[in-house]
């Protein structure tokens, strides 16, 4: 299983980079779209209808099987011999980092159920946490390229 991992890794670690670009294109748009619909799209029709529409597609159909793809790639990289030293601060910081991340989806899921109903935040919440994925990206970037 081992020599599996080591031939597949290059290839996993091509697919990782891959899925987290596409996860995190949806991270840093969702909220923009967001901003838009808390300030030009809440009454009935035009534009709300269609802000609605981008946020379902980007949520379901982009951010969602790209962050399952980055997760399993992830987990398949974390599994191979040699390649992370748990002993190391990194690999934690980096996994803090990818966590968070994924809370933060979690909450994008559940603030457009809130906005469909009615009960969305202010445009200036939403353009707040558009950079909550800026932080994260920076703690998961820089635990993986300087290894502190």
């Amino acid at each position: 299983m081992s020599d599996l991992l080591s031939t597949l890794y290059p290839w996993m670690k091509a697919f990782h980079v891959m899925a987290v670009m596409s996860w995190m294109a949806g991270l840093f748009y969702l909220p923009r779209l967001y901003v838009y619909h808390a300030e030009r799209g809440s009454g009935p029709g035009e534009p709300g209808e269609s802000l609605a529409v981008m946020e379902a597609k980007l949520l379901h159909l982009i951010m969602g099987p790209a962050s399952v793809a980055t997760w399993v790639a992830g987990l398949i990289l974390v599994m191979t011999p040699g390649i992370v030293d748990w002993s190391m601060i990194w690999p934690w910081t980096k996994a803090a980092g990818v966590i968070a991340m994924t809370l933060f989806h979690h909450w994008l899921m559940i603030q457009r159920r809130r906005i469909a109903s009615g009960k969305g935040l202010s445009g200036r919440h939403y353009r707040m946490m558009n950079e909550v994925p800026t932080l994260l990206m920076v703690v998961i970037v820089l635990s993986v390229i300087v290894k502190f």
